[in-house]
């Protein structure tokens, strides 16, 4: 049985429809701000400058190592300080407009963002997977996505735009806050975990392309891996790319996470209908990439994701294939059986055959785990993420799409 719940959080300078109030001047987001341009956007305040780096330092600890959500809370700071940081800059989370939680604890959030400068709000979706031993946060970076991934609920909804850094960040602080991971809430959890942890893993698999919004989510893992902040181990976040060539080497030299490829088919006419990408950059150019993704090696592999779709990618002649592919690259396949959405076409392989495949992979010397659906029940499971956004017009998708390009 999965839950469902409508939870209010509106931005502070908002209206009763979420668009902003006439009148008020525009505020500079603080949220996924690195902290040189933290200390750039203080420097344009009249603190003294003797004290720029002290009060940047105090700002980055509370926002993310105490998770304040407003400057009065910021105790540390002087009341006078607080009122004129917070005429100038906004540090209010994304609006939840609802929390569904699974039959198997996963937790899907829809998420509203600020309104853009035609007052539009669009929407993104966040899940939390939580299993013994880690608890996995698989957070979006675009309203929509650039690809038209045909296996995928996300593909069939139009690119609307790209997610600030702050947007991108800004999931992580909504999720602690439901979760109760700031330090004054984890100690009074009822099931806090020995860690004092519930995010231990980031995954850049939610809604959209990461490498279509490069520079955006290069600053938002520059925050999210902060050392002296919200701390997760770039080990321990994973970009997730459908084959962006180009971009695959510079992500490895910049951003410096995990890298996982949304492979889906072993040869060029299957992955052209599964991911038509591969049409721009073919299986061949990818796995070249992939073989010059900077420090790949046997502690730092590349995952091979693979959803298994009956009749269309799953025959032991596949496994074979994909098995040849991956020669030379320090690599492990995630096997994931097809989470069917509505109005799909496809469906899940047999399990019979999902093990043949497993089987043939794990032979070769490859690790093969297959990923066990989560969140099926409220459509939160891989490849079912879609919120209901407003579209933009075809002219505006090109300009997006240019510019991605």
């Amino acid at each position: 049985m999965s839950i469902s719940l409508d939870i209010d959080h509106r931005a502070t300078n908002a209206a009763a429809d979420g668009t902003p109030v006439m009148g008020l001047p525009a505020r500079k987001p603080l949220i996924g701000l690195t902290q040189h341009d933290l200390l750039q956007a203080l420097s344009e305040t009249a603190i003294p400058e003797k004290q720029l780096r002290m009060r940047a330092s105090q700002l980055w600890n509370w926002l993310y190592v105490r998770g304040a959500s407003e400057f009065a809370d910021m105790t540390s700071i002087s009341k006078e300080l607080r009122s004129d940081l917070a005429h100038m800059f906004d540090i209010s989370r994304l609006e939840i407009v609802t929390e569904q939680i699974s039959s198997d604890g996963t937790r899907k959030w829809l998420l509203r963002l600020p309104a853009d400068d035609l007052g539009r709000r669009h929407e993104i979706e966040t899940v939390y997977i939580p299993e013994e031993d880690r608890g996995t946060l698989c957070i979006s970076s675009q309203v929509g996505c650039t690809l038209t991934c045909t296996f995928c609920h996300t593909g069939t909804q139009t690119l609307v735009r790209n997610l600030t850094a702050g947007e991108i960040a800004g999931q992580i602080l909504v999720a602690r806050d439901r979760l109760g991971e700031w330090p004054h809430l984890i100690e009074d959890a009822e099931n806090a975990p020995a860690s004092g942890r519930f995010i231990t893993n980031v995954v850049l698999m939610g809604m959209g392309e990461p490498l279509y919004n490069f520079d955006n989510v290069r600053d938002a893992v520059d925050v999210i891996s902060h050392g002296e902040g919200l701390s997760v181990s770039k080990r321990r976040i994973t970009l997730s790319t459908s084959g962006v060539v180009p971009e695959i080497v510079r992500a490895g030299d910049e951003i410096g996470t995990m890298l996982a490829i949304s492979l889906h088919g072993t040869t060029d006419q299957i992955r052209n209908e599964l991911v038509p990408l591969n049409k721009k950059y073919p299986i061949s150019q990818l796995l070249d990439a992939c073989r010059n993704y900077p420090g790949l090696s046997n502690a730092r592999r590349i995952t091979f994701e693979y959803v298994m779709i009956k009749g269309v990618n799953d025959t032991a002649e596949d496994a074979r294939r994909l098995v040849q592919l991956l020669k030379g690259i320090p690599a492990k396949v995630n096997l994931i059986p097809f989470n069917p959405w509505p109005g799909t076409d496809y469906e899940c392989s047999d399990w019979e055959q999902i093990e043949v495949f497993a089987r043939i992979v794990l032979k070769a010397g490859y690790a093969s785990p297959v990923r066990t659906p989560r969140g099926r029940d409220i459509l939160a499971a891989c490849g079912q993420l879609k919120s209901a956004s407003q579209r933009l017009k075809k002219s505006e998708r090109d300009a997006l799409k240019a510019a991605a390009n």
